[in-house]
């Protein structure tokens, strides 16, 4: 689109918007009529670690999305000399799972408790048990229970319950609406109805009956929509939230809120069988697209939905990339001190490429990058660990390998249960986040990792915020009738299938190596655990 078509697009409100919470950023993401981004604001953030929990404040979450948005408002001001005073449709996404729960006040009962926090195991092994489904420790259904066994006073006072990406929709709507992948994260769908599984909700109401709480767990929990729904417009105060200048105007039609795993299937036209995407930044997951159930429970696996509900098989790891972008951090800092001047980009791109450099099996070297709990290998807490032996080949390119070896071990170890256990056959994987940036790198290795072509897209750096843009797009521009994959494939991507890149036989042996001494090695972790105790 010429800079006039992109204009005249931001005056006509023919444009969309996304924002996504991320772990550590803030997004939003303004597309033009053909989706492709033409304006996008940043805000950094942290969670903290409070009393046991990882969590953010309510102030955070607001004063990141103002944030947030001012700066693509201003991006938009500076490219097009143009106010924003509306767009053509908005959607909201976050990091998935999680615990917010509120009174009939709208005030939040308990600290946020995010996906990170592996606080619920009791809860985790008593509904997986009673559903017959797996039920892991960060999702909202293994929260509540854990709240209810703790015997956590605020419970009996519920009454909405919901998520991240939940809530902002909420404050800013008024609705109590959820995506269809996100609701998934929440509790177990019935992919014949596509809301929640009205029978485990009975299972769910029965095993807590004795408590006699004055809800009943269908009154406290959100209203599931499938992509392409309208989930409500703008509010005025949604709009003042949004927009502290006051020059958002509301009535603007808002898609359901979705999380980040649904947002990354959109972002990489990974929503039909057959397809998959790793999305690989804070947090690593791997999406599958199923053709049929699996054969077995597994606790390692999360069964999802798509944005419009398609079984998905989840691989979810907690930690990814915090120990490898921590020990850049470190090589900045040695930079620094010799009086040098770093282009982040530029380290990022260096050190990542001369990984590519070292043995296929990292020369002996070994790390973990447990930043917090990791349910797939049993770790309830984590410590970042680097361990080698004397005669370990211990130079610059095999310690950034290790690294990145590392931030796909526990997401490894997940996805050889669904591909050579139940033996799922994936067309094409995409991967797409921060461990992509590098062009080739962080695509070699995870080819190596599932011995299997991936392909990564231009977008890929675009992530979630562009994929709930796409996703409010969907919903004001598509045709009667037209499916998302028909819209993505089609409107969006248009035959772009990225740049492909195939397993090559040595990275896989010597990925598979390294997968033998990362699980040898497992008890050094746990030591870690056990005796290194964590600053409070």
């Amino acid at each position: 689109m010429s800079i006039q078509d992109i204009k005249n697009s931001i005056i006509n409100g023919k444009t969309a918007l996304g924002i996504e919470f991320g772990s550590t950023r803030i997004k939003a993401v303004l597309v033009g009529e053909d989706n492709a981004p033409i304006a996008a604001g940043n805000h950094d953030w942290e969670n903290r670690y409070e009393n046991g929990v990882w969590t953010y404040s309510l102030d955070d979450i607001w004063t990141g999305l103002q944030d947030a948005y001012g700066n693509m408002a201003a991006d938009v001001k500076e490219k097009y000399g143009l106010d924003l005073e509306t767009v053509g449709a908005l959607g909201f996404s976050a990091m998935m799972h999680g615990y917010m729960v509120f009174d009939k006040d709208k005030n939040l009962l308990a600290p946020f408790r995010t996906w990170r926090n592996t606080i619920t195991e009791e809860a985790s092994v008593k509904l997986t048990e009673l559903f017959q489904f797996n039920i892991p420790q960060r999702w909202s259904i293994a929260h509540l229970y854990q709240a209810i066994l703790n015997g956590e006073d605020h419970v009996k006072n519920i009454s909405f319950q919901t998520t991240l990406a939940g809530y902002v929709h909420w404050m800013l709507t008024g609705e109590k609406a959820m995506g269809v992948g996100e609701a998934s994260g929440m509790f177990p769908i019935d992919i014949e109805t596509g809301t929640f599984d009205s029978k485990k909700i009975a299972q769910f109401n029965q095993l807590i009956a004795d408590k006699n709480y004055p809800w009943k767990l269908e009154e406290i929990l959100p209203v599931v929509m499938s992509a392409g729904q309208k989930a409500g417009v703008l509010t005025e105060e949604g709009a003042r939230l949004l927009d502290v200048t006051g020059k958002l105007k509301p009535g603007i039609p808002v898609c359901p809120p979705e999380g980040d795993a649904g947002t990354g299937m959109a972002a990489t036209n990974s929503v039909a069988q057959r397809t998959g995407n790793v999305s690989a930044g804070t947090s690593v997951f791997a999406m599958v697209v199923l053709e049929k159930a699996l054969e077995k429970v597994h606790p390692e696996i999360d069964m999802v939905t798509t944005p419009d509900g398609s079984a998905v098989a989840m691989v979810h790891c907690n930690n990814c990339t915090s120990d490898l972008n921590a020990w850049v951090s470190i090589f900045k800092e040695f930079a620094e001190s010799f009086g040098m001047e770093v282009d982040m980009n530029k380290l990022f791109g260096t050190l990542y490429n001369k990984a590519l450099e070292g043995d296929k099996d990292c020369g002996g070297l070994l790390a973990y990058n447990y930043f917090s709990g990791e349910h797939i290998t049993g770790f309830e807490e984590g410590r970042p660990l680097f361990v080698r032996t004397p005669e370990s080949h211990f130079n610059l390119a095999n310690f950034m390998r290790v690294h990145l070896y590392t931030a796909l071990g526990a997401l490894k170890t997940g996805l050889d249960i669904l591909l050579k256990e139940e033996g799922v056959e994936i067309d094409v994987l995409l991967g797409h986040g921060g461990l992509f940036k590098t062009k080739g790198v962080g695509q070699k290795i995870m080819a190596a990792a599932v011995d299997a072509p991936v392909s990564v897209m231009e977008t890929a750096g675009e992530g979630g915020a562009w994929g709930i843009a796409l996703l409010a797009s969907y919903m004001v521009n598509k045709e009667e009738g037209e499916t998302l994959a028909h819209y993505l494939s089609e409107k969006v991507f248009a035959g772009d299938t990225g740049s492909k890149l195939e397993a090559e036989k040595e990275d896989v042996e010597g990925f598979d190596a390294f997968i033998k001494r990362y699980k040898a090695g497992l008890p050094i972790e746990r030591a870690a655990v056990d005796y290194l105790k964590a600053d409070k």
